[in-house]
């Protein structure tokens, strides 16, 4: 049987504590994801998903309620522990692609490398390029994001998630901006890297196409989980 990857239990988050406009978003979540599930996490804007996805990827502390990665329980570190976890377990990817204009589309994949070791090394630059072959942009090392489709910025975006080796990714929206073509594309490359590499991926989606593509739904609404928590 997998290990658990993410486990979630009674995990709480409010705004505005103390004040006259608290408001608690999410109610007690228990959510658990193995390592090498595909997952969608669905419900309609204002569920609650991009808050959850924030917490299970260390952005956001939840307001109460354990939240476990790889067997760590996250609310016993401090904020060096937590970005250090945050950089080496769980990679990103969001609808809009964020990659740095100045640099190329391998000195992008190299980011997470360059920030959690300080300075370029050779195996950092290979490990760069051997991701570029994976998503086929090994002849667009070179380019900037400008000079790149938006697929094809997506495809680095997801070569970038991947260039720590992280056990997990968060994709927020990954396919949203992009046409139906670009969006399977992306899709495929993300289930081959799943396939391949045993990586979790948690895909946050509004597209009801690539949501049954996935192993299993999780359905958010209200700040509850109605289905799928696993």
């Amino acid at each position: 049987m997998a290990e658990a990857i993410l486990q979630l239990t009674g995990v709480r988050k409010s705004y505005n504590i103390g004040t006259p406009v608290q408001a608690e978003v999410l109610h007690g979540i228990d959510l658990n994801l193995k390592a090498g599930e595909f997952a969608a996490l669905i419900g309609p804007s204002g569920s609650g998903k991009s808050t959850l996805l924030n917490i299970v990827g260390l952005l956001e502390q939840p307001t109460s309620g354990q939240v476990m990665i790889r067997g760590r329980d996250t609310g016993t570190l401090d904020e060096a522990q937590l970005t250090a976890l945050r950089g080496r377990s769980i990679g990103f990817i969001f609808q809009f692609h964020y990659l740095i204009s100045a640099f190329t589309a391998i000195e992008n994949v190299m980011m997470p490398r360059l920030i959690d070791r300080g300075r370029p090394d050779a195996e950092m630059r290979d490990r760069a390029l051997e991701l570029l072959g994976r998503v086929g942009l090994t002849d667009h090392a070179a380019k900037r994001p400008n000079q790149l489709s938006g697929g094809q910025q997506q495809r680095v975006a997801i070569a970038r998630a991947l260039s720590m080796s992280a056990p997990l990714v968060l994709a927020d929206e990954p396919t949203g901006n992009l046409d139906t073509k670009s969006a399977d594309e992306v899709f495929a490359l993300m289930r081959a890297f799943n396939a391949d590499q045993g990586i979790a991926f948690l895909i946050v989606t509004h597209d009801p196409r690539l949501a049954a593509r996935c192993d299993r739904v999780i359905e958010l609404l209200d700040g509850c989980v109605v289905d799928g928590a696993g």
